[in-house]
C-alpha cells in the first residue's frame, strides 16, 4: 500500500489506543476480558485540545490528497457501541480520523451506548425500530450471523476495494464474503496471539532463539516441538506450553479453519487432512507431556512461570504485554521478552490467527455512506508513517519495549495481514461455536489438545455442524 509521508509536525504523543495500533493491535481475547477499556484504533487521540494551526493544515492537506472530494449530504452517522468513538470529555482532542472526517466532510459521530453484554439484543431493538443505527464494531461473533439475522447489510457499493486505501485490507475483507458480498470494513489487521518467551531461558538452555529460526525459515511445527521436548522436565520444575489460546492459534497456524467462506459459500472443513494434521499434532503434544497441566494448579495458568525460567513459551495476545513491565502477567524483564510468530507445518506459509480491527454498516443504516468516508480516513490515519513513529514512542516509553521488539511484532502483524486466518464457527451460531471453536476441553477443536483423539471428535460432531452451516448458508443465499 502507497506510504503516506505527509510530515504530522508538532503533533503530540498519542494516547493508549495509538499504541495499540502501532505496536501490535488487541484481541478479541482481550475484547471480552476488559469489556468496559475495550478501544479500536479509531479511538487514536491527539493529546490537546485543539491542534496547532500548522498541524491543522498538515491533516486537511493529507485529506485532500488522499480522500474522495465528495459532498456528504447527511453529516452525522450514528455509531451504537459499548465504548465512544469520540473524545472523553476530558481535554483531550477528536483522534485523527475523526479530526479528518470532521474537517473533509463536516462529519460528526452519533453515540448510542450499550454494554458488552447488551450490545447484540440493543443493536436488535434499534434496528428492527427503525432507529437508522448506521455502524456498529465487528468481532468474531457478528459475522454471518448478524447477516442471517438481518442485522447487517453489505459494504461493496460504498468502498473501491481496489483503491490505494484498501487494497492491503482485502485478503481480510474476503474472509467475510458471504454469497459474493463482504461485511466487514476492516480497518487493521494483527495477528491474534503470539509466541511469548523468555530469552534468558533461551539462552542458558543453549537453544536457537525462535525468532533467528524464523528469519532463517526454520520456526515451524518441528522445532517448536523439539524445543518442548528438550526442555520439559516436571519432576524438576520445567513445563512446557502455557496459556489460554494455545489450540486456536495452532491449528489455525495451518491456514485451514473449521468453518470458512469459500468463494462466497459457507464450508465445513472438518474432514480437510490440513486439520487432521494439527489436531493429531496438538495431541501428540499433549501425550508427549509438552502441554502445561492446568489440573495442577486448579485449572489456572502460571505465566509467572516463564519469567522465573520455569516454562518454555505462553501463547497470548501482544495486549498481554502492553502495560507497565510491573504488571506483565510473566514476570519476564522488558530486557529478556522475547516475540515470535505462531509457528505453522513445515514448507507451508506462515497463516496465523488474525484480529480483524473493524466496523459493519447495519442493516437500514440513516448513512451508510457517510460510515465508508469515516473508515477511509480510519485507514488513511493509520497508514501514517509519522503518526505509527510516534505510537512506537510510547512502546519504549510505556512499555519498555526495545526498537527490536517493536519491530519483531509490527513484523508479526504483517504476516498476519498477508495470511490471515479467522474461524467462522464462532459468527455462524452458539451451537456451532460450542461444538468447535468454544465448547469444554472434550469437545470440538480443544479436544485433541486434552486427550482426545481427532477421529473419534470428529466423528461425533461432522454431521451436525455440517447440518447447521449448510442451514445458515442458505438462509444467507435466501437474502439475495
Amino acid at each position: 500500500m502507497k506510504n503516506f509521508k505527509k510530515t504530522i509536525a508538532g503533533i503530540s504523543a498519542l494516547s493508549m489506543a495509538m499504541s495499540l495500533a502501532a505496536c501490535g493491535g488487541s484481541s478479541e481475547e482481550q475484547t471480552e476480558a476488559m469489556t468496559q477499556e475495550t478501544t479500536t484504533q479509531a479511538t487514536v487521540e491527539i493529546n490537546t485540545a485543539t491542534l496547532a494551526e500548522n498541524d491543522q493544515q498538515t491533516l486537511d492537506d493529507m485529506a485532500a490528497e488522499y480522500l474522495r472530494d465528495v459532498e456528504l449530504e447527511n453529516k452525522t452517522i450514528k455509531w451504537l457501541a459499548h465504548y465512544d468513538i469520540n473524545p472523553s470529555g476530558d481535554g483531550k482532542s477528536e483522534s485523527v480520523a475523526l479530526n479528518l472526517f470532521k474537517s473533509k466532510y463536516g462529519g460528526e459521530v452519533k453515540y448510542y451506548p450499550t454494554t458488552w453484554a447488551s450490545r447484540y439484543s440493543d443493536l436488535s431493538t434499534s434496528v428492527l425500530g427503525g432507529e437508522g443505527i448506521d455502524f456498529f464494531p465487528c468481532d468474531t461473533s457478528a459475522l454471518p450471523k448478524g447477516v442471517i439475522n438481518g442485522m447487517f447489510q453489505p459494504i461493496d457499493e460504498y468502498i473501491d476495494m481496489d483503491s490505494p486505501l484498501w487494497t492491503d485490507m482485502k485478503p481480510a475483507m474476503e474472509i467475510y464474503n458471504f454469497n459474493g458480498r463482504h461485511y466487514e470494513l476492516v480497518n487493521s489487521v494483527s495477528a491474534e496471539q503470539i509466541v511469548i518467551y523468555n530469552k534468558q531461558t533461551i539462552e542458558e538452555n543453549g537453544f536457537e532463539d525462535p525468532w533467528e529460526l524464523y528469519k532463517n525459515g526454520e520456526w515451524n511445527w518441528d522445532t517448536f516441538t523439539k524445543m518442548l521436548e528438550q526442555f520439559v522436565d516436571p519432576d524438576n520444575d520445567r513445563y512446557g506450553l502455557d496459556g489460554w489460546f494455545n489450540e486456536k492459534a495452532l491449528l489455525l497456524s495451518a491456514g485451514v479453519p473449521s468453518v470458512s467462506s469459500v468463494d462466497g459459500t459457507l464450508t465445513v472443513n472438518l474432514s480437510d487432512p490440513t486439520i487432521e494434521k494439527a489436531m493429531n499434532w496438538s495431541y501428540d503434544l499433549y501425550n508427549k507431556g509438552l502441554v502445561f497441566d492446568l489440573s495442577l494448579y486448579d485449572w489456572n495458568i502460571q505465566p509467572q512461570f516463564m519469567g522465573e525460567g520455569k516454562e518454555l513459551f505462553y501463547i497470548v495476545g501482544s495486549w498481554d504485554v502492553q502495560a507497565n513491565p510491573d504488571t506483565w502477567a510473566t514476570q519476564i524483564s522488558p530486557e529478556n521478552l522475547g516475540f515470535a510468530p505462531v509457528p505453522s507445518p513445515a514448507g507451508s506459509d506462515p497463516y496465523q490467527s488474525a484480529t480483524l480491527d473493524g466496523w459493519v454498516i447495519c442493516k437500514g443504516a440513516a448513512n451508510p455512506t457517510g460510515v465508508a468516508l469515516f473508515a477511509e480516513c480510519t485507514r488513511l490515519a493509520n497508514t501514517n508513517d509519522e503518526a505509527i513513529a510516534i505510537g512506537d514512542q510510547k512502546c519504549r516509553d510505556d512499555y519498555q519495549w526495545s526498537d527490536e521488539l517493536i519491530a519483531r511484532n509490527k513484523e508479526i502483524n504483517e504476516l498476519a495481514q498477508k495470511y490471515p486466518v479467522v474461524d467462522l464457527a464462532t459468527g455462524v451460531s452458539s451451537d456451532v461455536a460450542s461444538l468447535t471453536t468454544d465448547g469444554g476441553s472434550e469437545i470440538g477443536l480443544r479436544a485433541a489438545f486434552h486427550g482426545y483423539d481427532w477421529a473419534t471428535t470428529r466423528d461425533s460432531i461432522s454431521d451436525v455442524v455440517t447440518m447447521l452451516v449448510d442451514e445458515a448458508d442458505q438462509q444467507i443465499k435466501a437474502i439475495g
